[in-house]
């Protein structure tokens, strides 16, 4: 095997699978990278045996073949060498040597036999979906995933397919974070399926946004996204998702409309004095008012007041202030709608202008 690149050229396909490489492992051969080069592709795959992801480009001066090659190390050799670098990849035997100007390095390769390979997808659902989309799905949902819960399933994020749309959905089972994209082309199955956190943030970190589109292939354990460049494919979580759609406020007639950008700075200077370990706030709202107050155990306080919408008299609601600034940072609408039915029940925050992100926060006793 052997291979020849511009080190930016590189940098690229490398940056984005050595993240899936885990640091501790159980076999020695998956902290290393499988480099296979074939009629003048190289492609690079990594993988912990959840999460594989295999990224692709065009090689020049290429001799096919295979061999695996530390991870980490090869990764921030790559990075060290001078920009506009001309490297040389080539395996000797049992060594990968990897050549740069007067630089050059001997690293110890294991056999690309003993490489692990996730299951084939066999995908009972095929979908087509902007990637910019996916990403936006993401980035307003995943911060709500809970984390080494022992209910397994609230670990990762729901995606649940619909006829003519996709959904994402996150819960730690005090807040909850929804948003939907319209599919450009309808399909006949419905579907829910658990994407692990690993795989989330993989796949956050691999999404760039813009109009190329992506495939979605769903198996029965499985999920692979298919870009030009990368194919991800994650392991799924085998649990049932809670009905989430039950725990989305019905009936919640108390609206208030507040300017989002004022309400979350004001927000996040009365944090400065809430308590560390409750993260509490209390929020007063009153005709066309809106109070913010925190204290913590030293007896020190904060209040914030702001102009809002609403014809609501007299209601105070508790929230850990953390929930709710993570749920307008994820918004974007200029002003947010927060729509409540007492001081005892669930809160729905969404952007004005639309419906398609909505955030669920419970309230808390202050």
């Amino acid at each position: 095997m052997r291979f020849s690149l511009q080190r930016e050229v590189l940098l690229k396909p490398l940056a984005q699978v050595v993240n899936v490489v885990e640091r501790r492992h159980t076999l020695p051969v998956l902290a290393n990278l499988l480099v296979r080069v074939q009629d003048g592709q190289l492609a690079l795959t990594g993988t912990d045996l959840e999460v594989e992801m295999v990224a692709r480009t065009a090689v020049d001066d290429a001799q096919d073949g295979e061999a695996t090659i530390p991870a980490r190390k090869f990764f921030e050799i790559v990075r060290a060498l001078p920009d506009g670098s001309r490297v040389q990849v080539s395996q000797n035997g049992e060594k990968v040597t990897v050549q740069a100007g007067r630089s050059r390095f001997s690293l110890a390769s294991l056999p690309a036999n003993d490489f692990p390979s996730l299951d084939d997808v066999d995908a009972s659902e095929r979908v087509t979906v902007l990637e910019a989309a996916l990403k936006e799905l993401l980035e307003r949902t995943a911060f709500a995933m809970a984390q080494q819960d022992v209910r397994y399933y609230l670990n990762g994020l729901l995606f649940d397919l619909r006829e003519d749309s996709l959904r994402c959905v996150a819960t730690d089972g005090h807040r909850l974070s929804l948003c939907e994209t319209t599919l450009s082309e309808a399909h006949g199955g419905k579907r829910q399926i658990i994407v692990p956190r690993k795989g989330v943030q993989e796949l956050q970190r691999l999404l760039e946004g813009g109009d190329r589109s992506l495939a979605l292939e769903i198996g029965k354990s499985h999920i692979r996204v298919k870009r030009d460049d990368v194919t991800f494919t994650s392991k799924l979580i085998d649990g049932k998702f809670p009905d989430y759609e039950a725990v989305i406020p019905i009936g919640a007639d108390r609206e208030v409309k507040v300017d989002r950008e004022a309400l979350r700075a004001a927000l996040q200077r009365a944090s400065i004095l809430s308590n560390e370990k409750y993260r509490g706030v209390r929020i007063e709202i009153a005709p066309d008012l809106l109070r913010i107050s925190a204290h913590n155990p030293e007896q020190e306080e904060a209040q914030e007041e702001l102009e809002a919408e609403t014809r609501v008299d007299a209601l105070a609601i508790g929230f850990n202030v953390t929930y709710l600034l993570e749920a307008l940072t994820s918004l974007r609408d200029e002003f947010v709608i927060i729509q409540l039915r007492d001081a005892n029940s669930s809160a729905l925050v969404r952007g004005a202008e639309s419906q398609h992100a909505r955030h669920v926060v419970m309230p808390l006793r202050l």
